[in-house]
């Protein structure tokens, strides 16, 4: 699978091509079709441009777009920021519920968002804290390089690589239909896996190849419409990995009516 690997651009190569798949594989475009954004360079810690181009990750159903939003001093502060500041969820709101029995989930978790707002899934319905400063800024960033604006964001912490997500889609009925998931990822770089829903399990009714992409520091993911309608997708247990990793997920969320 290491022809969907995307890297972080190395200094010096900032003319790197966005990918997508021609017949299955994940080629770099040759003739300069990057993916229109709003602002391709992003204001650095000290005031300098970070300038990363977009990467288009495509397969069947897949429709995801990749860059490094934070360079890496900036980075390194906001993610100390992440761990000086938020609080992460205790008690109950710490498990999840599988196939009826209920599970400890292998990872700290935490909602932050609007007032009034409720997302429900794995049988928990969690309301979000407050916005604090250090996601405003966060939140603020993706604006300017995306032009959509989110209300809510779900932030899990894996303290190493035995720290897992298993394979699911963010399919949640108070997402706004449509709106794509920011993803913003701090810390160790992680392997991050789609799977097409219909190549899962014993009795898989086709095989559509896997796609893997290592998340970088300082990097942001858009999983845009339809991806979570087809594709799965997990962080995997890797016990090499020693460092933590936060991953930041920002979406647009309704408020649903109480019954």
């Amino acid at each position: 699978m290491d022809k969907y690997l995307v890297k972080r651009p190395s200094p010096g190569k900032d003319k790197q091509q966005p990918l997508e798949t021609k017949g299955g594989e994940l080629d770099c475009i040759r003739d300069g079709g990057e993916k229109k954004r709003p602002r391709s360079g992003m204001p650095g810690a000290d005031g300098s441009l970070v300038h990363s181009p977009w990467k288009q990750i495509r397969a069947e159903g897949l429709n995801c777009d990749y860059k490094i939003l934070f360079g890496n001093t900036e980075a390194d502060k906001i993610f100390q920021e992440l761990e000086k500041e938020v609080e992460y969820f205790e008690g109950d709101l710490t498990k999840v519920q599988v196939f009826g029995k209920w599970h400890n989930i292998p990872r700290k978790q935490v909602t932050y968002g609007d007032p009034e707002l409720t997302y429900t899934y794995s049988g928990v319905t969690f309301s979000p804290k407050p916005w604090i400063p250090v996601l405003n800024h966060i939140r603020e960033r993706i604006t300017l390089a995306t032009g959509h604006t989110f209300n809510f964001v779900l932030i899990n912490r894996y303290k190493d690589g035995c720290d897992h997500i298993g394979e699911h889609r963010d399919d949640e009925r108070e997402l706004i239909p449509r709106s794509p998931i920011a993803s913003v990822s701090f810390g160790a770089c992680r392997d991050f896996l789609f799977r097409h829903g219909a190549s899962r399990g014993k009795n898989a009714s086709r095989h559509v190849e896997p796609v893997r992409l290592q998340l970088a520091h300082g990097s942001l993911l858009m999983m845009n419409y339809p991806t979570n309608v087809y594709w799965y997708h997990s962080l995997p247990v890797r016990k090499k990995v020693l460092a933590p990793r936060i991953n930041l997920t920002f979406r647009k969320v309704m408020a649903l009516p109480k019954t």
